[in-house]
């Protein structure tokens, strides 16, 4: 089982209207709905992947319950989401069918009281103990003590269980230094923990501050991975055109499955790349063909560098 950890979920709505204009009414012309937040969007994708998910983190309210009862009909994913007192939050996005352009408005979810956070830390101590892996998602909730994620991989560590972190600020810099097995920055997150615009220099030096692996998310160029093993960048076959929401949660996912298959590290990043490509090609956001997804997975470059990080 995979331990996917969302502390500020979200119920996604997406409007989709034919243009948008400020100050002006607007028509929908259609309308959706589903469980978000990074680690829900990884868990959904690892269950399409073919691994048994657990999904935690915290829900409450109207949309809490909408979330639940979402997750309840996704194949693959258990919901041990720990429910609190404020109402989860909503994602607002609004897409213009003229430019592909996407308008998004996030609420910054609900104040997790200390109770919560308590009962929160003793599910997930119980969870940890049975999984193979666990990935840590996401911005945290008002109320969330701001180390938390460094909390957490300790407590994974601890448990001998493989961590991936993903996450941005000062809860990444924390989080880095308890030690976590991989980070997955994008290139804007880790230039904000190191001070550094060069990929590489970049991800030597988050590796130097505690993360034993560090994968960049380079957008259109792929990723980045080094490890004391060495270094490897990893494209798809051709410049990938479409929507990228969720690209990078589905990066999260394929590095994951990689991980748990015990693949070498070239073919994780294959996986990670073929699986994110597969995601911006895919006409429903966060989504992916699994035919698409196996085809890129045959033609993904991965380069490696042999020196040592």
């Amino acid at each position: 089982m995979i331990l996917t950890v969302t502390l500020n979920t979200a119920l996604d709505i997406t409007y989709r209207v034919r243009t948008l204009r400020p100050h002006a009414s607007h028509r929908v012309t259609e309308v959706t709905e589903r469980p978000g937040g990074k680690g829900l969007n990884v868990a959904r994708v690892l269950a399409a992947l073919g691994h048994r998910v657990t999904a935690t983190g915290f829900a409450g309210g109207r949309t809490g319950r909408s979330v639940r009862d979402q997750l309840a009909d996704t194949s693959g994913v258990v919901d041990a989401l720990v429910p609190v007192a404020g109402a989860t939050r909503r994602t607002i996005a609004v897409v213009d069918q003229t430019t592909g352009d996407t308008t998004q408005l996030n609420e910054p979810g609900p104040i997790i009281a200390p109770a919560e956070w308590s009962a929160f830390l003793e599910s997930y101590g119980e969870l940890v103990s049975s999984a193979a892996a666990v990935a840590l998602c996401g911005s945290l909730p008002p109320g969330v003590p701001v180390g938390a994620y460094a909390q957490l991989v300790r407590t994974a560590r601890a448990a001998g269980v493989p961590v991936l972190l993903d996450t941005s600020g000062e809860p990444l810099r924390r989080g880095v230094a308890a030690r976590p097995d991989v980070v997955k920055p994008n290139a804007d997150e880790l230039a904000e923990l190191t001070g550094s615009h060069e990929p590489l220099q970049a991800t030597r030096d988050a590796r130097r501050r505690g993360a034993h692996t560090v994968v960049a998310s380079l957008g259109a160029k792929g990723l980045l991975a080094v490890n004391a093993e060495g270094r490897w960048r990893a494209v798809p076959p051709s410049r990938v055109l479409g929507n990228p929401t969720g690209a990078g949660d589905s990066a999260v996912a394929g590095l994951l499955s990689g991980l748990v298959d015990v693949l070498p590290w070239p073919a994780r990043l294959a996986r990670a790349v073929a699986v994110s490509a597969a995601t911006v090609l895919a006409p429903v956001a966060g989504e992916f063909d699994r035919r698409t997804y196996e085809e890129l997975l045959e033609r993904v470059i991965v380069t490696p560098h042999n020196a040592a990080a």
